[in-house]
């Protein structure tokens, strides 16, 4: 029989002894069977258990989507030794507790689970118990317990306000500490130590600074103190929260009140003025500034003034003061300001920059957040996260008083108690897991050991999702062992779903299965039935038909690919079937019961085809369904003839099983065979098996195969003209084109080598940056817009005005090498 198609006509089943036909059936069962007792001994699903240190790391087999927490901690408890109760486990930054299983947690196939082991308790002597129920609060640390040294002092700025109230109330007379140039309650400008301006202050204190290695004795006995050892305790007037702060002489001096005018003002002459460095056309602080140019006009009139930040010399040099009518004269060191005088209070920049601190204007930056009024700060509160007020009357529900809590959220930054899970809590049940259809099932059985259950653990993003055609670096012949592969892959993306498509654009890929009985697959052509008309209720995968197929849905969307206009009640035929949009088929080893060309093991690709007509007809069920006629349309030879085993064979094509499984069956039959040591024949005895059967058993797997060399991957010509002319990523590409030996696995170093920093995605419209980094032109324009200039590989500064060129040349070969691979981008 060989590998071709049988020369009968298209619907005409080839006709074969019944001999023959039950013994490739049996076959077939068999392997199907065998197939699943390997997924049996593998337990299906198996997680990574990994020490917090990250020392040790066991797999766990076994295992179930439906698997309790409990249950995990034994398992642990087998592989590592560690008591259950001395285990804590997390995923994903959850601790996970006994009652729920893993599909509450939604650990997937492979996982790590991360685990913490609890130190054994310490067994302290019934003597030391004794003693320590004896100990006070203030020996045990607590806070009601604290010693008079801690009630009697002062931290923080309610201690400085109860220092600065009872320094006024003992000394409300005009104090003179006898030395100093400014007495207590002289009115003073004070200079921030961190931003070099200057803030109209009070004196509430004058103290000295005492040498190390003096004596209060002979402190005492001075009588002239420098002014340099002057310490003078300040409260600035409009930032009472800031407390008191202690200032050296240099840092103040008396108030300054007298307005210079603009016939008074020198070039070089020192003086006070008002700047803004972050806004220099607004009002700011009050700064020193040395004038450097006076330039008046018939309109304006400015100076140039360079500012002095502090005795260490910094300043601002430059800058174009323009509040020319309000420059103050610095005053005499010495000079007091009276305070009946009370000069006028200089205007600073406005604390908001929403409302300009103008009284009349409702603002929500400053005021209530809700309301915007201004009234009743006393029943305004302030939220601990966003800084925005709030009056109390204003909040749903309204609060009669200000609240006792030391921490206070607003509605839109408090975090509800009730969604909160705490380490050692319950997970809240999830509304989307209440309504899957596990949820509600008085059914008892273990679905979670499923393959289609796992989900996937990688997703293909070289295509989008509605990609027509083949998927680059997936040749032809190309086998997985399970369906969620192939979904990881991108051939074929549902986990169950015999086809992917959309009832608005067309079918992208189909999988041939169990199907219908009365199907035909001759190889390069096939019948298909298409989906609906069963009930499948609840969870349930197959069904008898029990009503009409419709053309909606998946149906319509396999229809669209043919050529010809939709019809949907007599179906259509293709003029050119050719024309047609291209669909990638893969054949499942549950076809084997009605077809020949179905895989032995797994899921197979085998190319594209094209409908080449669809069309409506009872079955054999007695309801109406939907029939397509695909044909083959590719130029990679069919997997089942001898030019496409003999081009697998080149490009190494092999079944590909997901990361763990082999370890996990061979571990389960190593189990078995432990199990399996002694057997018992008929008649009592009791026979062991000879040692050296076991090792042979154990020590000799199927065999090693021999590694068979793979065909290189052939680039044209053309291809290689383009790799030498991109002289940008020359270095790249020699390491890229050291992979041509591996056959297919050359896309997978171009992917990797050509991949984007920012999108994880082979970069589309690439831009190659002078520190020869590859990055997606709209990536680096997003990067540009939020004000980063730097190359986002390496952080080199690219400037404000790069230009971003795309490198042609690179887009053109990543086009060939991944065709398609920017759509949708």
């Amino acid at each position: 029989m060989g590998g071709r198609p049988p020369r009968t006509g298209l619907f005409r089943a080839k006709l074969q002894s019944p001999g023959r036909a039950r013994a490739a059936a049996a076959g077939r069962s068999a392997v199907a069977a065998s197939s699943t007792a390997e997924l049996r001994r593998a337990g299906a699903m198996w997680i990574q258990v990994r020490t917090m240190d990250g020392r040790e790391t066991h797999r766990v087999d076994s295992l179930s989507k439906l698997t309790k927490v409990e249950g995990l901690r034994l398992r642990i408890h087998e592989v590592f030794g560690i008591e259950p109760h001395r285990q804590r486990l997390f995923y994903r930054g959850k601790q996970m507790e006994d009652g729920h299983s893993l599909f509450d947690y939604s650990v997937g196939l492979n996982d790590i689970v991360q685990l913490l082991v609890r130190q054994s308790p310490a067994v302290l002597p019934a003597v030391s118990k004794e003693k320590d129920s004896e100990l006070s609060d203030t020996d045990s640390g607590c806070g009601s317990g604290q010693s008079e040294s801690d009630k009697s002092s002062h931290n923080g700025e309610g201690a400085m306000d109860l220092e600065g109230q009872s320094s006024t109330a003992a000394q409300a007379d005009w104090a003179d500490p006898g030395f100093g140039l400014y007495k207590i309650h002289d009115l003073v400008d004070a200079r921030d130590m961190n931003m070099g301006a200057w803030f109209e202050a009070q004196v509430v204190n004058v103290t000295r600074r005492k040498a190390a290695n003096e004596s209060c004795a002979v402190a005492d006995q001075q009588t002239t103190i420098p002014e340099e050892d002057v310490i003078y305790h300040v409260k600035y007037e409009d930032y009472p929260e800031n407390g008191v702060v202690e200032l050296s002489s240099n840092d103040v001096r008396s108030r300054a009140r007298t307005i210079l005018k603009w016939h008074q003002l020198e070039v070089g002459q020192v003086v006070m003025v008002n700047y803004n460095p972050d806004e220099p056309t607004e009002r700011g602080f009050w700064y020193d500034a040395e004038i450097l140019q006076k330039r008046e006009t018939k309109l304006i009139r400015e100076i140039n003034a360079k500012i002095l930040l502090g005795e260490a010399g910094d300043s601002l040099n430059d800058c174009r003061i323009i509040f020319v009518d309000d420059i103050y004269k610095i005053e005499e060191p010495g000079s007091v300001c009276p305070i009946s005088a009370r000069p006028l209070k200089r205007q600073s920049g406005p604390v908001c920059k929403a409302c300009k601190d103008n009284p009349n204007k409702t603002c929500r930056i400053c005021a209530c957040h809700i309301c915007g009024g201004k009234q009743d700060p006393d029943k305004q509160l302030m939220c601990d996260e966003c800084d925005m007020a709030f009056h109390i009357y204003c909040l749903n529900p309204p609060l009669s008083s200000i609240p006792d809590d030391e921490d206070w959220y607003c509605p839109e930054c408090r975090n509800d108690a009730s969604e909160v899970v705490l380490a050692g809590e319950k997970l809240k049940e999830s509304k989307k897991k209440q309504k899957m259809a596990s949820a509600n099932s008085s059914s008892r059985r273990d679905w979670g050991k499923g393959m289609a259950c796992v989900g996937r653990t990688k997703e293909c993003t070289i295509v989008p999702s509605n990609h027509y055609g083949p998927i680059p670096g997936i040749p032809v012949g190309t086998m997985w062992k399970f369906r969620v592969q192939v979904s990881e892959s991108g051939v074929h993306r549902p986990h169950v779903a015999g086809i992917h498509g959309r009832s608005n654009d067309g079918a992208y890929s189909l999988v041939l299965a169990g199907g219908y009985e009365d199907d035909i697959d001759h190889g390069n052509s096939f019948t298909y039935t298409g989906s609906g008309g069963r009930d499948l209720s609840g969870n349930k995968r197959t069904a008898e038909q029990s009503c009409d197929q419709k053309l909606t849905n998946m149906n319509r969307a396999l229809a669209l690919n043919c050529s010809a206009p939709i019809n949907d009640k007599n179906g259509a035929e293709a003029k050119d079937w050719r024309a047609g949009k291209p669909v990638r088929v893969v054949r499942n080893v549950k076809g084997g019961k009605h077809s020949k060309y179905a895989p032995v093991e797994g899921n197979r690709y085998d190319g594209i085809y094209k409908v080449v007509k669809y069309w409506p007809e009872t079955g054999k069920s007695g309801f109406l369904v939907w029939r397509y006629l695909l044909r083959r349309d590719d130029e990679e030879p069919a997997p089942w003839t001898k030019e496409g085993k003999d081009r697998m064979k080149k490009l190494g094509l092999t079944m590909q099983y997901p990361e763990g499984y082999l370890e996990a069956v061979a571990n389960k039959d190593k189990e078995n065979n432990g199990d399996d040591e002694f057997d018992t024949p008929g008649k009592g005895k009791r026979k062991r098996k000879s040692a050296g059967a076991e090792e042979k058993v154990v020590s000799s797997p199927a065999g090693t195969p021999k590694k068979t060399k793979v065909e290189p991957y052939k680039l044209t010509t053309q291809q290689k003209s383009l790799i030498r002319s991109d002289e940008a990523n020359e270095k790249l590409w020699n390491e890229v084109l050291d992979a041509l030996k591996d056959g297919p696995k050359f896309l997978n170093k171009v992917e990797e080598a050509f991949l984007c920093i920012c999108c994880q995605e082979v970069v589309f419209r690439p831009v190659t940056t002078v520190c020869q980094h590859n990055v997606c032109k709209d990536c680096l324009d997003r990067s540009f817009k939020a004000d980063v200039y730097s190359c986002p590989a390496c952080r080199y500064d690219l400037g404000k005005n790069y230009t971003m060129q795309v490198n042609e040349t690179l887009q053109t070969i990543l086009t060939q090498l991944f065709p398609g691979y920017g759509n949708g981008r």
